[in-house]
């Protein structure tokens, strides 16, 4: 399985902020669309992540003052980025090895979508099940 099929199964697009959005408007679309991050694009051209847990780390440090900052100074700069064809097994790695959960998807250098640990997680549960249900069709040998 790879991450093509896994953005097949998911509402189409992303979520997106320009680097100069302030870290209240961004935690209003974070709180309204229940995401855990956005895309930071400058003119179209992806230039960071930015998630909660990066806004979350700022309040512990900056308190009230992290609520004054832009985007781009909380994302977290060129992000690992996947394709398409990337497996899940090693966009799971890539998530991992980099202790992010988030990772964003370019298809010939365009930005195409974002995936999660959350979808990652899933994909990898419905393939498991899958092939659980096709053992125990073989092994019964009920079609």
């Amino acid at each position: 399985m790879n991450v093509r099929q896994i953005l097949s199964n998911k509402p189409s697009g992303y979520i997106s902020v320009p680097p100069e959005a302030r870290i209240t408007t961004v935690l209003s679309i974070l709180a309204d669309r229940r995401i855990g991050a956005v895309l930071v694009l400058d003119s179209g051209h992806l230039v960071g992540v930015l998630s909660e847990r990066d806004i979350v780390r700022s309040l512990v440090e900056h308190a009230q003052e992290t609520l004054d900052l832009t985007a781009a100074a909380l994302m977290t700069p060129n992000p690992t980025t996947a394709t398409p064809e990337t497996s899940v097994e090693q966009a799971m790695e890539l998530m991992t090895n980099g202790h992010f959960r988030h990772l964003p998807i370019l298809d010939n250098g365009i930005l195409t979508g974002l995936v999660s640990i959350g979808d990652m997680v899933k994909a990898r549960i419905d393939q498991c099940q899958h092939e659980v249900d096709s053992l125990r069709t073989y092994v019964t040998g009920r079609a």
